[in-house]
């Protein structure tokens, strides 16, 4: 099927442990990541195909790019426009997982850049808890919005 372009959808599932709200998020796969980290974080997400409802996108794509299957309620954390223009929509959910038994897509890109050589990558290569303040750091600038969404729905 197919994607319906500038638009994605994901999932932000968090966990209280002592008292603490931690957010799972995800590391890009590939070289171009490699030893990128602060910003370079994101929640699960990506395409809505075509005829998809939005959070039925988000579910799928939370489930191709972890493994883990994620069980509502989901609250909707509204939209957020990224750098490159891409349209966000979001929902977080409460729930745990363990992040070292991830199991991510694989994907192809284009590596080095214009070379025309096509290399298989993981949508993510790891994924981890972190701390509202720590995610504030590692996630995606745009994203950041979504955590403070996140804490004015739960707090």
């Amino acid at each position: 099927m197919a994607m319906t372009g500038r638009e994605s959808a994901g999932l932000l599932l968090f966990r209280r442990r002592n008292g603490e709200v931690e957010v799972l998020l995800g590391h890009p796969g590939g070289p171009y990541w490699t030893t990128r980290e602060e910003g370079a974080w994101s929640i699960p997400k990506g395409g809505i195909l075509t005829g998809e409802e939005t959070l039925d996108g988000a579910i799928r794509e939370f489930t191709e790019e972890t493994g883990f299957t994620p069980e509502g309620p989901f609250m909707p954390l509204g939209s957020i426009v990224q750098r490159s223009g891409k349209t966000v929509h979001a929902w977080a959910f409460e729930g745990d997982c363990d992040p070292a038994s991830l199991v991510s897509i694989m994907t192809t890109t284009e590596w080095p850049p214009r070379s025309r050589r096509r290399i298989e990558i993981p949508e993510f290569d790891r994924v981890a808890f972190f701390s509202i303040a720590d995610a504030r750091r590692m996630i995606n600038v745009a994203q950041a919005e979504l955590l403070d969404r996140l804490l004015a729905r739960i707090t």
